[in-house]
């Protein structure tokens, strides 16, 4: 007579989790496998030197000398607000571009821990982001002083007003990638998400003046109004009527806009069905 004996019991077998430097190679992926992603970003670039070019070609007669800096010839506003609307359009399509086709679904399968997902976007969106308005920044600066040191009236990048609006210009690409992308996880709707970028980063400021304190107070809390304070050289007039925000305060807001948003979208993620 003979027994038989049960098979022995084996582990399932269980993959390993995915670490964030996983995360951030495959969102890096993602984001370089895309075609429009390299053009997007050189024709952007390409767009805000020549704004500044063309901005300084009609202004450098009102330089008096090379101890001026005239920051809106480097960085005029029609170049670096489009800057800021591309920034927050693309970094909302990140996240948005993938609900709208169900790679999120297989996404959320293979990594649970959604609000890392969600991290490791925001971290690649940003670090590429800097490193185009980097570009934009520096390139916009020499290419307007290229132009000006011509009619003798250029300021060096050792100026003690250059680096603040090089830096703020800079960095406004990153801040507004980084709202776009937590308002498209949010919303998860490109349209509703490209809306209400554009409206928050751009139209927004419009609407408030600086002549009231109420109304200034909201105004410096926004993110194009916190650019165009730290690109400015001069220090308001004692006498005039407007509440100007402060320098420290500009900063704080490139700080608390990314961190407030990517906080929420981080948070409303991890509660909510894909």
């Amino acid at each position: 007579m003979t027994t038989l004996t049960p098979p022995a019991l084996t582990a399932p077998l269980t993959a390993p989790s995915a670490r964030f430097r996983d995360l951030l190679a495959a969102e890096w992926i993602k984001m370089r496998s895309l075609r429009s992603t390299p053009w997007t970003l050189a024709l952007t670039v390409l767009f805000v030197i020549g704004s500044a070019a063309v901005a300084t070609l009609s202004d450098h007669a009102a330089a008096s000398g090379p101890v001026d800096f005239l920051p809106f010839d480097a960085y005029p506003t029609a170049g670096y607000w489009t800057l800021m609307l591309v920034a927050g359009t693309v970094g909302a399509l990140t996240v948005v571009s993938e609900y709208s086709s169900g790679l999120i679904r297989t996404t959320t399968v293979s990594v649970p821990a959604r609000g890392s997902v969600v991290l490791a976007k925001a971290a690649v969106t940003a670090a590429v982001w800097t490193t185009v308005g980097s570009v934009a920044s520096t390139g916009s600066f020499l290419v307007s002083q290229a132009i000006l040191n011509g009619h003798r009236t250029g300021a060096a990048l050792t100026h003690p007003e250059v680096v603040r609006a090089l830096a703020a210009s800079a960095l406004v690409a990153p801040v507004c990638a980084t709202v776009g992308l937590s308002l498209g996880v949010l919303l998860r709707h490109a349209a509703a998400t490209t809306v209400t970028s554009v409206f928050v980063l751009l139209m927004l400021p419009t609407m408030f003046s600086e002549t009231d304190r109420w109304s200034a107070g909201i105004k410096h809390t926004l993110v194009s109004a916190a650019w165009k304070r730290l690109v400015q050289t001069w220090e308001p007039d004692p006498g005039s009527l407007a509440h100007t925000a402060t320098v420290p305060g500009s900063w704080l807001v490139y700080v608390l806009w990314p961190l407030i948003t990517l906080t929420l979208a981080v948070f409303v993620v991890r509660r909510r069905d894909v």
